[in-house]
């Protein structure tokens, strides 16, 4: 006997498992609210107990969800369910309802063998075009690595888990403990290492780390432990990969080392100057040794090879027991007695905040906004008039929550009003549709500003040869004229490239090459020219014509020159 699969909140089916994480569990499921196939990650039993993280972790996968761009896996929705044990205790449940993607990992894809170069170049290109957005966005991931990036059938990349890593590093009373729970250190920018704040740039350098080890097969850092490669992330001057390689492209070489510049000011200041640095080694000069030396030395000292030998010194004087100090440390040594006192004063001042007794009472003259979100309207004003809360209905287009139900408040749930409070009640009127206009016959321009005033987007454009219309004239739409699509669909276009083919027509006699080059499919135009300085032949045969073979415009003349000597 089968059991009945787990609904989380009575929306969300949970069916195979697909996946596995150092942080949750990826199950194929499907949100029978909107009767689509969803993944749902389910964060594991002891994370979910942190209320600190549970409270971070689902406003940052909120935030996450205002995100939506082809390189990015879709956040649908973050919720918590309540889970029994069998000796009959409960504990939270907290998960993540995202777009589903067919594909295998960006690390199963390293895994399985080298990745050829230009592959390498196409899958960071992706990474980079989903920062590009997600940082204009203010978002910045802070857990880019390949097990994070998906590359779906069609060679497409997702990157995923976007807000996640703040949850945890928030909720973190440690960088040692950080880095316990996302166990991506090979990944970590130094200023992450040293749990210093990161921005943007933190990305660029973990998008460098994972093109360094497509282009190389391994990270430019490894060690014995997380520890160990954070410091060589502070310390250490990486190999440039086509020393790791031989096939790298050296152009590809300088890319990489900028990217790992230890000083975020010298690495690329954004997403765009990364995607250009490496759109330019396609046809771009090779960097000799020299420059590459002179590169290395800008960036991680003048003097690379000492710097080395001076970091595994330390390492070694920090790990051997055996030998005695007869003079104090180096200053490094100092330092990082320091960071640790501060450290353990930290843990203690959010010990003694955690400890202090909280007033749970509400003033008598209060009320708090009940969370009524993805509840349906009738429900949700009854639930605001037991709260002496009045509610002003506003209906809105929402592609992801169910028509008539609420898609949020405004005061938003949880806020502390007066009695009698007007409260804007968002609610959905389901997935927004537009109407395809009439593109065939139209230019290319046109039709890019008739679907943008329907509001609907220009997708791909194919070229294809039609004697009867110009270049760049619609020839079909991927959606009839008059379909009802939802708003922001891509319209894929076929135009016309304002050319025919033309074959090499010498040999054939004048009449079958003028009904060829006359026939529908051609339309062209052909004159007859004699040529008294060759026999005349019967029938007729072409000697030369005036296009050759190949493409020409349409409605053009072809000459045909045939003999008409004695």
């Amino acid at each position: 006997m089968t059991s009945e699969p787990r609904v989380l909140s009575g929306r969300y089916r949970v069916d195979e498992l697909i996946g596995r994480g150092g942080m949750a569990s990826v199950y194929r499921g499907y949100d029978v609210t909107l009767g689509r196939q969803i993944a749902i990650k389910i964060l594991k039993h002891d994370l979910a107990l942190d209320n600190a993280f549970r409270t971070r972790f689902r406003l940052e996968a909120q935030a996450a969800s205002r995100m939506s761009h082809p390189t990015i896996v879709r956040v649908f929705d973050a919720g918590e369910d309540t889970e029994v044990a069998p000796d009959g205790t409960s504990h939270p449940v907290p998960y993540i309802v995202m777009e589903l993607v067919h594909g295998e990992l960006l690390k199963d894809v390293i895994a399985s063998g080298p990745v050829p170069v230009d592959d390498a170049v196409r899958y960071v290109d992706g990474i980079l075009e989903a920062l590009e957005y997600s940082h204009r966005a203010g978002v910045v991931h802070r857990d880019i690595k390949p097990g994070n990036v998906m590359v779906t059938g069609a060679g497409q990349v997702k990157v995923m888990d976007f807000g996640i890593a703040r949850a945890v590093s928030d909720s973190s009373s440690t960088v040692a403990e950080t880095t316990a729970i996302l166990g991506t250190a090979a990944y970590f920018s130094p200023e992450q290492a040293k749990g210093e704040p990161v921005d943007a740039r933190a990305d660029l350098y973990s998008a460098g780390v994972v093109l360094y080890e497509l282009l190389a097969g391994r990270p430019p850092f490894r060690g014995e432990s997380p520890v160990a490669v954070a410091y060589q992330h502070v310390s250490e001057t990486p190999l440039a990969p086509s020393e790791v390689n031989e096939t790298v492209p050296r152009a590809l070489d300088a890319v990489a080392l900028r990217a790992l510049a230890k000083d975020p000011f010298q690495r690329y200041q954004d997403a765009a100057s990364f995607r250009e640095a490496l759109d330019a080694t396609i046809d771009g000069a090779s960097p000799s040794k020299r420059q590459l030396g002179a590169l290395t030395s800008e960036l991680y000292g003048p003097s690379p090879r000492q710097a080395a030998e001076t970091a595994r010194s330390l390492r070694q004087l920090s790990t051997d027991t055996t030998m005695k100090r007869t003079q104090a440390g180096p200053p490094v040594a100092w330092i990082w007695a320091g960071v640790a006192v501060l450290a353990v004063l930290m843990i203690s001042v959010l010990i003694w905040v955690m400890t202090i007794p909280r007033g749970n009472e509400i003033p008598a003259n209060a009320r708090i906004v009940p969370d009524v979100v993805d509840t349906g309207y009738d429900k949700a004003n009854s639930m605001l008039a037991e709260e002496d809360l009045i509610a002003f209905r506003i209906d809105v287009a929402d592609s992801d929550i169910a028509a008539g139900n609420v898609t949020r408040t405004d005061p938003a749930a949880g806020a502390s009003v007066n009695p009698g409070q007007r409260i804007t009640v968002y609610v959905s009127k389901g997935q927004q549709t537009a109407t395809v206009p009439v593109l065939v016959g139209l230019s290319q321009d046109a039709a890019a500003t008739a679907l943008t005033q329907a509001g609907l987007a220009l997708g791909a454009v194919t070229s294809r040869n039609d004697a009867g219309l110009s270049a760049g004239v619609v020839i079909s739409a991927a959606q009839p004229d008059g379909a009802v699509v939802p708003v922001g669909t891509t319209i894929d276009l076929v135009v016309a490239t304002g050319r025919v083919v033309i074959n090499d027509l010498t040999g054939y006699t004048v009449e079958a090459a003028t009904r060829e080059l006359e026939d529908p499919s051609s339309q062209l135009t052909v004159a007859t020219q004699e040529d008294p300085s060759c026999k005349a032949s019967n029938p007729t045969i072409v000697k030369t014509q005036s296009i050759a073979p190949g493409e020409a415009p349409v409605h053009s003349t072809v000459t045909l020159t045939y003999c008409s000597g004695p």
